[in-house]
């Protein structure tokens, strides 16, 4: 029905479009700009008749009634002697309410009504500032839209945001919603023209297209109701100054609206809404980054990097950085990309692990680095990457690994207690496009080992080897397990199979099918894999010729240990997989500002 919430948010777009169509013809675009703009027009009216069950425009007319009116000369007489007797009347009634005279305010409307072309001072108050190119300095204070609130009534401020949407109201009021990063207000332009406000100024504005940026001096006013649009629910702006920045163009790839759309839960049904899918935000990247969860999600993954690299400083870490170009695999697998060095080859680091570790021989202790980390891995799936950010940590121990299984364990709980206590505004936006359960953990760290995650898993029905490594459906199913047992996200799984670990990894020394090795895991999934390092050259040797690893390659790193060098461990961390499951996000490209896989090497 035409009287649907979403019939008339479906008319008002079409309302909309139908104008830019009308722009676009009146400015004599390029006729591909028109067909586009024809095109979305076309195609939001399909999609109204899906909605309401009807054409949209006003109903047509009965044809037999048509008929009957086209032929009754008499009733078209008798209705325009009608309607010119009207007419007179209301002339006459004009006449005697302009003898009597108008009220104040009834003068102040018809005057600016009437003010359709600007004065010299209402010119002054909009436009475009062209390109800024540096050549004059302004002292000017903005404001930020996520800083506006009830505190600041009647203050006057200048603000500089993206025009998310506009909506003109008769010729005399345009609404604007605002948006800068994750933050929107509302904006109201008022006719005015006692104020330098013009009905040319209004025009001006209503024909911006959405995602220009634009300067704004208004006086903030609190809302008499709840902005439920806005991120701003209290207060919204008056208008007194806009000029534009940056013009967008007035087709978009995408709408930031349609991109921001909350996705529908699984046998929910259809409502009917635009939804953009991954290639398409990952093809118009930028656009796509605009929309307050983006925004929201990357703010937390700086937080995740910034509590960290502060956890470990002020743990006595030192931060190093490593080569990204070496001779040899990190991993001595062939999951590596090949590069010409000066007429031979070389390779992308899969990890920081060897550098790591010489930092340790050469007595700096605890080392941690950030940097991008190399896979050429052919794996098109929802958390493999071929790039990413890594971050790492090597630490010397007295006695036993569990020092620095214990210190990483550390680690994650401070970066987790760190996003609840300073990112709840940026993790409750996520939720509101993605919801996911809150992120639960325990203090200190659950630890369980291999055998016991065995164990578990045969009692509920998985076959599986003593030293089988976890497949990723797997892995899923344990984390289940330990949530519905633990009630934790977070956990650690000690003494890996040595058969399913790199060469470089400390054997058990009770059991010599395992290894003094952990991985930790958010939401049933792997984040870190850390282990104790050899140490001894010897026994390093012996491992590197059992996994075939030619030693010439290696030379370097094995030197390392031969001057003698402290028992060590560590773990590397994916920063993408840390944000995407700390949020539950259903694939790690949404956590990758511009992600790299085997199909994407742009934008």
């Amino acid at each position: 029905m035409a009287d649907k919430p979403e019939a008339v948010s479906k008319a008002a777009e079409i309302t909309a479009q139908g104008e830019k169509v009308r722009e676009l013809k009146t400015a004599k675009a390029e006729k591909n700009d028109i067909d586009q703009a024809v095109k979305i027009l076309l195609s939001l009216k399909a999609e109204y008749k899906e909605i309401a069950g009807c054409d949209y425009g006003p109903p047509k007319k009965d044809k037999k009634q048509v008929e009957q009116k086209v032929n009754s000369d008499k009733q078209k007489e008798k209705e325009a002697k009608k309607a010119a007797k009207k007419a007179k009347a209301g002339e006459l009634r004009a006449k005697e309410k302009a003898e009597k005279g108008v009220t104040q305010q009834e003068k102040k409307v018809e005057k600016s009504s009437a003010a359709k072309d600007d004065t010299e001072e209402s010119k002054k108050n909009y436009g475009d500032y062209g390109i800024i190119n540096s050549s004059e300095v302004i002292e000017r204070e903005f404001a930020s839209v996520g800083d506006l609130d009830e505190s600041m009534d009647k203050k006057s401020v200048w603000i500089r945001a993206r025009l998310h949407n506009s909506r003109a109201q008769g010729s005399a009021m345009v609404f604007m919603t605002l948006r800068e990063s994750q933050f929107t207000c509302q904006a109201l332009l008022l006719a005015d023209i006692e104020k330098g406000v013009s009905k040319q100024m209004l025009k001006y504005a209503a024909s911006l297209s959405k995602e220009s940026i634009i300067d704004i001096h208004a006086d903030v006013v609190k809302s008499p109701t709840k902005i439920e649009s806005c991120t701003q629910k209290n207060v919204e702006l008056k208008v007194k100054q806009f000029f534009v920045v940056s013009k967008s163009l007035p087709i978009l790839p995408l709408q930031i609206e349609d991109a921001s759309r909350a996705e529908k839960a699984d046998g929910e049904p259809d409502d009917g809404l635009v939804r953009v899918n991954p290639d398409t935000r990952l093809d118009n990247r930028v656009l796509d980054l605009r929309t307050t969860t983006k925004h929201a999600i990357f703010r937390i993954q700086a937080a995740v990097c910034r509590l960290f690299r502060n956890h470990l400083t002020n743990k006595g870490f030192t931060e190093i950085h490593t080569p990204k170009i070496i001779s040899a695999a990190s991993e001595g697998g062939a999951n590596v990309f090949t590069l010409s060095y000066f007429k031979r080859d070389a390779f992308l680091a899969q990890s920081p692990q060897l550098y790591k570790q010489m930092a340790i021989a050469a007595d700096f202790e605890k080392v941690f680095t950030t940097g991008a980390v190399f896979r050429a891995e052919d794996s098109n799936t929802h958390r493999h990457l071929t790039e990413f950010v890594g971050l790492d940590m090597e630490m010397a121990f007295k006695y036993h690994y569990h020092e620095v299984l214990r210190e990483i364990g550390d680690t994650f709980i401070s970066i987790f207690k760190g996003l609840r206590a300073e990112c709840r505004r940026e993790v409750d936006t996520v939720n509101e496009q993605y919801p996911r359960d809150e992120f639960e953990f325990l203090e200190p760290s659950l630890v369980l080992e291999f055998p016991e995650a065995l164990k578990m898993l045969r009692d509920n029905g998985v076959e599986i080897g003593d030293e089988d490594d976890l497949s990723t459906p797997v892995e899923k199913f344990l984390g289940k397990l330990v949530k519905e047992k633990y009630n934790t996200d977070f956990y650690i799984l000690d003494k890996y199979p040595l058969a399913v670990r790199p060469f470089y990894t400390m054997p058990d020394p009770t059991d010599p099918r395992y290894s003094n090795s952990y991985d930790m895991f958010m939401r049933g999934e792997e984040i870190l894999s850390g282990a104790q390092r050899i140490h001894d050259p010897d026994l390093l040797i012996e491992r590197a010729h059992h996994h075939g690893i030619n030693l010439k390659h290696i030379e370097a790193y094995i030197e390392a240990f031969k001057y003698g060098c402290p028992p060590h461990a560590g773990g590397g961390i994916g920063m993408e997989r840390v944000t995407m499951l700390y949020l539950g996000l259903h694939n790690i490209r949404m956590a990758s500002l511009f992600p790299r896989d085997p199909k994407r090497l742009t934008p």
